[in-house]
């Protein structure tokens, strides 16, 4: 019986200016996804009566109209994930928030809307109102923990790892197509190309080493990898995220032993800037120490934090990121029950309408 399958919308590779090397794109492509070590990030449901989106029945053509809230049993099933995957020891922590304006994952089980999760930092360009993840089945039975499991994955950052160009797999793309048409997944010849046989970009992989284990692989029955011929009778990733899962996402996020605070106080939506644009932001620290204030979003960008005295703006610290496609990013020591303006510029079109404030 065929599984159903996580299917994953490309997203368009950005564009990078003239004089940047294979290695710098490469090192771009790797890191645009993920968040900084340390995140906190924030993940909400949505349960309310316009949290519903019209979908089609699959092999009728007909449309309705299917809610995003889940049952109580789904709900705990998340939490439970969140907690396994934040046990590994990675420097990224989940914290349930009840609005959803605070958070950067938002997500949803609308049935027949098939599960799917936005891939790391791609989750601050989507809508406030919209789900950055949707869990399309019953995520309650036996052996579909691996599921919740995997869209998790995608929200740290990681890419499917059938998908990876070191996986040499050889696939009989006729076959795929045939047995992703039919149900339960019902998948267009696109949407199977690009979440199966297409091979990722080695600036998108995760490196040279293949995990078959990997929580991330989807799981295939036999007939559809013609080589290596040990997989010829299917693919079958864990049901929890392997030990080299765990290796790679500690390469991203290591963590670090706990701070005297680490509530994040602020962070905003992407800004939605274009070349010559600027932004300011109110920064109301919880807790005085230093705090790292970053822009997200490859784009050449300045940031300034002025801290308001007497009702005025005073300089305080600065950042420019020199013309590159990177992230602004500056240490400033800021004070609990004062007021802080953070302002970011946008200078270039790198990423101009996706960078995002934070400060943690």
């Amino acid at each position: 019986m065929t599984r159903r399958l996580c299917s994953l919308s490309r997203q368009p590779a950005p564009s990078f200016g003239p004089g940047l090397t294979a290695e710098r794109q490469a090192a771009l492509l790797a890191g645009r996804r993920m968040w900084v070590n340390g995140t906190v990030l924030h993940y909400c449901f949505l349960d309310t009566d316009h949290d519903a989106s019209v979908i089609p029945v699959p092999g009728t053509g007909e449309l309705r109209r299917v809610a995003w809230a889940g049952g109580k049993e789904q709900l705990d099933v998340v939490r439970e994930c969140f907690a396994q995957w934040e046990a590994l020891g990675i420097g990224v922590a989940f914290a349930e928030v009840g609005d959803r304006g605070e958070a950067e994952l938002r997500i949803g089980f609308q049935a027949g809307g098939g599960s799917w999760s936005a891939v790391g930092r791609e989750a601050l360009a989507v809508g406030r109102g919209e789900r950055t993840m949707n869990l399309g089945w019953d995520v309650t039975a036996q052996g579909e923990r691996g599921t919740v499991l995997h869209e998790i994955g995608h929200a740290l950052g990681l890419v499917h790892e059938h998908q990876n160009p070191c996986a040499g797999l050889h696939w009989d793309d006729e076959a795929v197509y045939a047995e992703l048409a039919g149900p339960p997944n019902h998948w267009s010849r696109e949407t199977a190309y690009a979440n199966v046989l297409r091979a990722l970009d080695a600036g998108e992989s995760r490196g040279a080493v293949w995990d078959p284990r990997s929580v991330m692989a989807l799981p295939f029955g036999p007939g559809l990898v013609l080589e290596p011929e040990q997989y010829r009778g299917g693919l079958r990733p864990a049901e929890r995220p392997s030990d080299r899962d765990r290796e790679f996402v500690l390469r991203w996020y290591p963590g670090t032993a706990p701070g005297p605070d680490p509530l994040v106080p602020f962070r905003s939506a992407p800004l939605g800037l274009g070349p010559g644009e600027q932004a300011d932001f109110v920064v109301e620290p919880t807790g005085t120490r230093d705090y790292t204030v970053g822009t997200f979003g490859d784009a050449d960008t300045v940031l300034v934090v002025f801290e308001e005295r007497d009702g005025e703006p005073r300089f305080l610290a600065g950042h420019d990121d020199g013309g590159t496609p990177d992230n602004a990013r500056l240490r400033v020591r800021l004070v609990r029950g004062r007021r802080y303006f953070v302002r970011v510029r946008v200078y270039s079109v790198w990423g101009a309408g996706q960078t995002a404030v934070m400060c943690w």
